[in-house]
């Protein structure tokens, strides 16, 4: 996906002053046969090995038309989360029944967007989702399929913001028998309804399996009680996402295979000891796909030394179009790409444009001498960068460009000041 020739840093062969000149800056960029190979290894691990399983990419960390078209391509389903993420995948042209569509509070006119495009499987979030659900239904003479959500009480060794599968976690239905329970059968009693099985996420950027596979007791307990209390056999079963990615030399990931093969292997030998039917079974891995996929590009701009302290390397991005360091303390690693094999003799804080003192994009940058001008890629940046982008100080959002075999293409335009300002009223 690297190298580096005549001091410059490349991307699937292509320079990146090349594409920082095209271009311009910031710029977003993604490695397709870097993608591609992500999802090879989903695909050997998971779908080609395991019979019944499918793989939805979570569209929440970068959802373009080109990412809905090259996921069909693959063979892969989509997550969605709101109505844009929906609406972006019916404008791409995928096939509607192998959408998911996740989230805590689908609003009237999402749901209705979902039915009446007859969507794949809406996962139901909470209770009071369940009811409002078949109002819909019933009003527009639809059925649905569903799943739900379930928090299975079990904590990630994550950053806090991303754990999902607490028990005081916003997301999904609580274990607690009088309120499951009643819901299961609701479900599975409804004529609007099509009740699947059971769906958990418990989390973000993990490096190991424990949570996935503790999470997993509380799936099978459910499948043996659906069947037990009401004769009801569950046809999915989805385990949710979360798998690791390299950042920084501190993280540890480990191959999809070591979430996936504990999981199937426990879940098998449970249904054959309790003679239950295997459901079906589906993932929805995100940043696995395209977080390493991705680097961002920027310009240095003004230099500042603070004698004894520390100096700063400004950018012309930020917070802007990757709020994760802010936001979540995330860690990156760079390079200056016009100097990529010069000596790091400099320690720097690169900092981002944004009126804010946590707009820090990396502390403590090894780095040769930067200077005004120079090109800073910055790695690991394809999950959760564009997606979470925003015009804070009335910044325009960067242009998103794919590379392959020694050629790019734009797939999101830069926006311009009149794209900010078009919504607006006098």
């Amino acid at each position: 996906m690297f190298e580096i020739k005549n001091n410059e840093l490349f991307i699937d062969q292509c320079s990146t002053i090349e594409l920082a000149k095209k271009y311009d800056t910031p710029l977003y960029v993604y490695s397709e046969n870097k993608i591609v190979e992500n999802l090879k290894e989903i695909k050997d691990a998971f779908i080609n090995k395991y019979p019944n399983t499918h793989a939805a990419y979570a569209c929440k960390a970068f959802c373009t038309l080109y990412m809905c078209k090259l996921m069909e391509q693959e063979g892969f389903w989509l997550d969605v989360v709101s109505g844009g993420e929906l609406y972006t995948a019916i404008k791409a042209g995928f096939p509607m029944e192998h959408i998911e569509f996740n989230g805590n509070n689908k609003t009237r006119a999402e749901l209705e967007l979902a039915l009446d495009n007859n969507i794949g499987r809406i996962v139901v979030d909470n209770v009071s989702e369940l009811y409002f659900l078949e109002k819909l239904c019933v009003e527009k003479n639809t059925t649905t399929k569903i799943l739900f959500r379930i928090t299975p009480n079990v904590s990630a060794d994550t950053h806090e913001y991303i754990t999902t599968g607490k028990k005081d976690s916003k997301f999904g239905i609580p274990l607690d028998d009088e309120i499951v329970y009643p819901a299961i059968k609701y479900a599975i009693d409804s004529e609007v309804f099509d009740f699947l099985g059971f769906h958990f996420h418990v989390g973000s950027q993990l490096h190991d399996n424990s949570t996935h596979v503790a999470a997993l007791e509380v799936i099978l307990n459910l499948l043996k009680d659906t069947k037990e209390k009401f004769g009801y056999d569950v046809k999915d079963f989805n385990m949710g996402g979360g798998f690791g990615i390299k950042y920084t030399d501190a993280d540890k990931p480990i191959p999809i295979s070591e979430f996936v093969d504990p999981v199937m292997e426990k879940l098998i030998s449970f249904c054959e000891e309790n003679n239950l039917k295997m459901p079906a079974v589906s993932m929805e891995p995100g940043r696995f796909i395209v977080g390493e996929a991705g680097i961002q590009l920027y310009t240095i701009g003004n230099i500042k030394e603070i004698p004894g302290i520390r100096t700063y390397a400004a950018v012309d991005g930020g917070m802007t179009d990757n709020v994760r360091p802010g936001l979540y303390g995330a860690k990156y690693e760079g390079l200056i790409a016009n100097k990529a094999e010069e000596e790091k003799d400099a320690t720097v804080y690169i900092s981002g444009k944004c009126c804010e003192s946590t707009d820090i994009i990396i502390k403590d940058f090894k780095c040769p001498q930067p200077e005004f001008g120079d090109i800073l890629a910055v790695f690991s940046t394809g999950a959760y960068g564009y997606s979470m982008a925003n015009n804070y100080n009335k910044n325009p959002i960067p242009a998103v460009v794919v590379v392959k075999d020694g050629e790019s293409k734009l797939i999101v335009k830069r926006q311009s000041y009149d794209d900010m300002i078009m919504n607006e009223v006098l």
